[in-house]
């Protein structure tokens, strides 16, 4: 008699039960539904659909234009994939920042659409009233602070935040804000370590790290970085864990070659 063994999905409880041991959690982005199905499979607590997928997938040079439309669609095709992770999607630029309704509408459309389990916003205090009001309608909240990228016109930089003491402080002050009003968990981007860590050990929920030191509950990265398809992207908080850029150029220009040689195919690739 088989015994049916069902995956067993991560939710927001599960993730601050991780915290609550002092279990790291694993988060990594994707985009579309055949890197989401390794990234699932491989064990990955959270998949990130960013807005990131505005760089590496369509090629600009920020965050800034991909549309509330493309997200859903990349949402969409993650959450096909991941049968375990939780599936959080941010909310573009534009989508969120002066309108608390327009906020709300935005998130029900990607949790809708997509079927995604979450959302998560840049920004403290300032975009208080918009978590508010989509906790309100029951849709868990990741916010993120630090360097947050769909403000990068007003930072000027992609260079590490919070250095100065007022600036640490506000982000301190954000951090119990959002915690406050409810939020799962935050992102922390580009900090200094000492300050993710005073950031961390003051709140209750998980906070996770990207370039903010080893003392967050979790940490994440995107995909193309890690894996080393972005060629010549090494900043110094990224680990690359294998280089498919060079694999796949050499598999890419064997494909050629065989074929301007007549030899792909060859008679036992023929029916």
């Amino acid at each position: 008699m088989s015994v049916n063994k069902e995956v067993k999905r991560i939710t927001v409880h599960t993730l601050q039960e991780m915290k609550n041991r002092g279990e790291k959690i694993a988060m990594l982005t994707a985009y579309d539904y055949s890197m989401a199905l390794i990234v699932d499979n491989a064990g990955t607590d959270i998949i990130l659909v960013g807005d990131s997928a505005s760089n590496v997938m369509a090629g600009h040079e920020t965050t800034l234009p991909i549309t509330l439309d493309q997200m859903i669609y990349h949402a969409a095709s993650v959450v096909r994939a991941a049968k375990r992770a939780l599936v959080v999607v941010d909310l573009p630029f534009g989508s969120y920042q002066g309108n608390s309704k327009e906020a709300l509408a935005s998130a029900i459309r990607i949790m809708k659409e997509a079927g995604a389990h979450a959302i998560k916003l840049e920004g403290g205090v300032e975009i208080a009233e918009s978590v508010s009001r989509i906790l309100t309608a029951g849709i868990p909240v990741m916010g993120h602070l630090g360097l947050t990228p769909q403000s990068i016109y007003k930072f000027g930089t992609y260079t590490v935040r919070a250095k100065e003491e007022a600036e640490a402080a506000k982000l301190k002050e954000d951090a119990l804000k959002l915690q406050e009003l409810g939020c799962f968990g935050i992102v922390l981007e580009k900090i200094p370590s000492k300050l993710a860590k005073e950031v961390s050990d003051s709140l209750n929920i998980p906070t996770i790290g990207i370039g903010a030191g080893q003392h967050c509950s979790g940490q994440v990265l995107v995909i193309h970085d890690m894996l080393g398809l972005n060629k010549g992207f090494k900043p110094r908080f990224l680990r690359q864990y294998a280089d498919l850029y060079s694999v796949m150029d050499g598999a890419i220009k064997h494909y050629v070659s065989d074929v301007r040689a007549g030899d792909f195919p060859n008679e036992k690739e023929e029916y």
